[in-house]
């Protein structure tokens, strides 16, 4: 069982990479382009209106995949997010023993400086009790 959840998690985590690699490119390629297009190096035999026009639709279709491609990242970092959140328990659990373990070191540590200031005074105390009835001026 637990093999079976560990390949299944390395599934997952390659399906993440790849749609990362595969976004980005996606990104890259469509900007590279949009730059190449703004360019206006293209010797065609369109006419230059005609060439513009083509150019100004081919853009958009590449600013648009550029956005999808955003989007698309945007929706991986939060399956990412919600992978981690599932399936991160153990070092959840062990952040959670580990700050336990620490307070209840300085719960104790400060139970005893309390404890020995509480004899301190409960000696001093006795001492000036005593020493008030002993005193002539009471």
């Amino acid at each position: 069982m637990q093999r079976n959840l560990t390949q299944s998690k390395e599934a997952l985590l390659k399906s993440y990479n790849s749609r990362l690699k595969e976004d980005i490119r996606s990104m890259r390629e469509n900007f590279e382009e949009i730059i190449r297009l703004a360019k206006g190096e293209n010797d065609t035999q369109l006419s230059k209106i005609t060439q513009c026009e083509q150019d100004t639709y081919e853009t958009q279709v590449r600013a648009a995949n550029i956005v999808r491609a955003g989007e698309s990242l945007m929706k991986l970092v939060s399956d990412i997010k919600q992978y981690l959140i599932l399936n991160d328990f153990h070092s959840v659990n062990d952040a959670i023993c580990s700050n336990s373990a620490l307070y209840r070191s300085t719960q104790i540590d400060r139970d005893t400086k309390l404890m020995a200031v509480r004899d301190d005074m409960a000696a001093d105390l006795y001492d000036l009790e005593e020493e008030y009835y002993t005193s002539i001026y009471k």
